[in-house]
């Protein structure tokens, strides 16, 4: 309810993620009356949808705290709850950022040995699978040496079951790859993953830099959320400021716009490629329960994004098998059950 588009583009996206997956059902959680009328318009959603009503709405300008006192009865806390609850697996909200965030660890509390939650986005790249996951982008401004290791562990995991890679390679942003460069904490969180790679069942490549996010060098960059943010915003501006630069040139002479007809499906190629929306979904890490963030701006195909990688955590056991990782790490350092022991599934 709380998305900048409204229910409207919710429900579309709802709408187009069922008639692609017949094995997913939704509970929607908002003004019932309303929700009644659109979904009811749709046959696609005939039976897969149970409407939770809710009264009141958090806004995108309301401040966390706020909504951590008063957020009861709002449709996000009723969201939030089904998870909690065991009614659902995953929750995905397009609604206020930092407001989701505190909600999701007043009512789920982080996974033990967590201090700090991350959120992991996807980041179009060189890799055979066309993405690299980095985190934190946006949960935490603050990330000491410790938190920037409990990332790399979560990151990791998350590489395993959302782009299954058996032995994900982590890398720590920094301002250059030599080992002199950085601030003293990079240099702490540098030595300690490097330490933690073999009982995490990952590779460490040691430091990365800005040119490395989109690269096939690195499956999983580790920053703070501050940096974090500002890369993830700067990126999506980039992508959109190239197609926009793009459409531009091609209408610009008869010539130019002859070009374009030629190059069609080259081009829509390149855009299903650079489009912000079909990799729309940060995952909030190193809670007791799977919340996927969508943009607040997202339409129906961003969000239908948003829910498909919630799917694809859920049907992978990720929740449980995160928590087993980061407890078995942070722990006495021994490693959770080794990759083949899970039937050749990833972890």
């Amino acid at each position: 309810m709380g998305g900048d588009r409204g229910p409207a583009a919710v429900v579309a996206g709802i709408e187009e993620s069922a008639s692609k997956n017949p094995d997913i059902h939704f509970i929607v959680h908002g003004d019932e009356e309303q929700l009644t009328r659109m979904i009811g318009r749709r046959k696609a959603l005939a039976g897969r949808c149970v409407i939770r009503h809710a009264e009141r709405v958090v806004t995108m300008h309301e401040k966390p705290s706020h909504v951590m006192r008063n957020g009861e009865g709002t449709s996000m806390w009723g969201a939030i709850e089904s998870v909690r609850n065991k009614e659902a697996t995953v929750a995905v909200s397009c609604g206020n950022t930092g407001a989701l965030m505190a909600l999701s660890m007043i009512r789920l509390r982080k996974i033990p040995g967590v201090n700090r939650p991350a959120i992991a986005c996807l980041w179009p790249s060189r890799n055979k699978g066309g993405f690299n996951v980095m985190l934190d982008v946006g949960a935490d401004i603050k990330a000491d040496a410790e938190d920037l290791l409990q990332y790399a562990m979560m990151g990791a995991s998350y590489a395993r079951n959302g782009l299954k890679l058996v032995r994900p390679r982590v890398g720590l942003l920094n301002v250059g790859t030599e080992e002199h460069k950085g601030h003293a904490e990079l240099k702490v969180a540098h030595e300690l993953i490097g330490a933690s790679a073999e009982a995490g069942s990952f590779d460490y490549v040691g430091f990365v830099e800005g040119s490395d996010l989109p690269s096939d060098r690195v499956d999983v960059i580790v920053t703070d959320g501050f940096t974090g943010n500002i890369a993830l915003k700067t990126g999506e501006g980039t992508a959109k400021l190239i197609g926009d630069f793009m459409k531009e040139a091609f209408a610009a002479t008869p010539l130019s716009r002859v070009a374009a007809l030629l190059a069609l499906t080259s081009l829509r190629r390149l855009q299903k490629r650079i489009d912000p929306r079909r990799v729309n979904g940060g995952v909030f890490l190193g809670l007791n329960g799977t919340v996927v963030k969508s943009h607040g701006s997202a339409d129906a195909t961003g969000i239908a994004a948003a829910i498909k990688l919630a799917f694809q955590l859920a049907q992978s056991g990720f929740q449980e098998r995160l928590a087993a990782r980061v407890a078995a790490v942070g722990g006495a350092h021994q490693d959770a059950p080794a990759d083949g022991e899970n039937n050749g599934r990833a972890e």
